[in-house]
């Protein structure tokens, strides 16, 4: 049952991956497009700087929950590696248990938005904005469920020690670090 349900993790970031991409696309093209048209053709695309506005808005929330679950946020791991095994795991346990709290603030905010944001129709495409802001549940959840699943994990001791520091150094820091290290005698 665990490797149905991890293959489905897989293939619901892969899909927000593709949902990335797709607005990063939709953006490209109605932007360059609405350029060329402006400049050629003395007309453009009347929609194409509303909507482009808001695939930006889906690509940035998308990606934040991709970011997560990759484990690509900035942190600060400074202190934090250089902790005992109990103050790592305090550390993960309140930075999950605030973000966890975040996150319940994201989805109560959206929701109290939810009523002014139907009503709010844009002004070129005539759609709902909770089209647009209505992402704000989605992040929160899924985001919300990946907190409680690191929490989880932690409490029943399923993290390894290694684990417990939630930053990923990037490739080119690791191998700067390696290089250094490896240049000491």
């Amino acid at each position: 049952m665990q490797k149905i349900s991890d293959a489905t993790i897989h293939w619901f970031f892969k899909g927000l991956e593709l949902l990335i991409v797709l607005c990063m696309l939709g953006m490209v093209v109605m932007v360059f497009g609405n350029v060329v048209l402006r400049y050629a053709f003395n007309t453009g695309i009347t929609i194409s700087d509303e909507m482009s506005r808001y695939c930006f808005i889906w690509l940035t929330y998308i990606g934040a929950m991709v970011a997560m679950h990759e484990k690509g946020h900035l942190g600060v791991d400074t202190l934090v590696k250089h902790l005992g095994l109990t103050g790592k795991k305090i550390c993960l346990l309140l930075s999950e248990t605030i973000m966890l709290g975040c996150n319940a603030l994201f989805f109560v905010g959206t929701f109290k938005m939810h009523d002014l944001q139907v009503t709010n129709i844009s002004p070129v495409v005539g759609m709902s904005m909770i089209w647009v802001f209505g992402i704000g549940y989605i992040v929160a959840i899924v985001m919300g469920i990946m907190n409680v699943n690191v929490i989880y994990r932690l409490l029943t001791g399923q993290l390894s020690e290694a684990e417990l520091v939630q930053v990923i150094e990037t490739e080119g820091l690791a191998d700067a670090q390696k290089q250094l290290h490896g240049a000491k005698p």
